[in-house]
């Protein structure tokens, strides 16, 4: 009789163990997947700005063909990301990689606003439809991209914390759950950009 008092205790901790444990999987697959939610929102953002940049360069092309290396410059930087605008979550858990990628991602930006201050020198540009209309989508989802960022840290700062805190962590090392790594400011963003006309 003793045994089976036991067995039943020993059963009952074991089945509380297992469900304590499982809450927190449970609970880091939610917070891996709204990080991974808020990344493919980083994405579409970015997928955005690169599909708008072929028609604001040809818009641009008609009124300043004088202006061919800051073109080129654009649609240079716009190449190198190549397939590199939707890459998938995975990049999510290398540091290098999302750092590669944040360069990139710099890098078209730094372009897309010289081209933005070239396009100051051509007035008549400035109030053509097509170009305004370029212009107001670009800046929209230069908002966007900056606000998507914000959100998708926030969701690394959430599942981080949670991975992280004791008694969760021992269960996150044991199930494979590692920290994510933060969308960061670009290094060459601390400096204003220099203009000159």
């Amino acid at each position: 009789m003793r045994k089976l008092i036991y067995l039943v205790i020993l059963g009952v901790i074991a089945f509380g163990l297992f469900s304590w444990g499982t809450s927190y999987y449970n609970n880091f697959v939610t917070l891996d997947e709204g990080v991974n939610q808020a990344w493919a929102q980083v994405e579409n953002v970015y997928q955005r700005r690169y599909d708008l940049i072929p028609n604001l360069v040809e818009t641009v092309k008609g009124y300043a063909k004088q202006e061919k290396e800051v073109l080129t410059q654009v649609t240079e930087a716009r190449s190198k990301m190549g397939g590199m605008v939707n890459i998938g979550p995975e990049i999510l858990n290398d540091p290098a990689a999302m750092q590669q990628y944040q360069q990139m991602q710099g890098s078209l930006g730094s372009a897309l606003q010289r081209l933005m201050v070239v396009v100051e020198n051509y007035p008549e540009l400035k109030s053509d439809k097509l170009f305004q209309d370029l212009q107001t989508q670009l800046e929209g989802t230069e908002n966007r991209i900056s606000v998507e960022r914000r959100r998708f840290n926030e969701s690394v700062q959430n599942y981080n914390g949670t991975i992280r805190r004791f008694p969760a962590s021992l269960i996150a090392s044991i199930t494979g759950f590692s920290q994510k790594a933060y969308f960061q400011m670009d290094p060459a963003a601390e400096k204003a950009p220099q203009v000159q006309f």
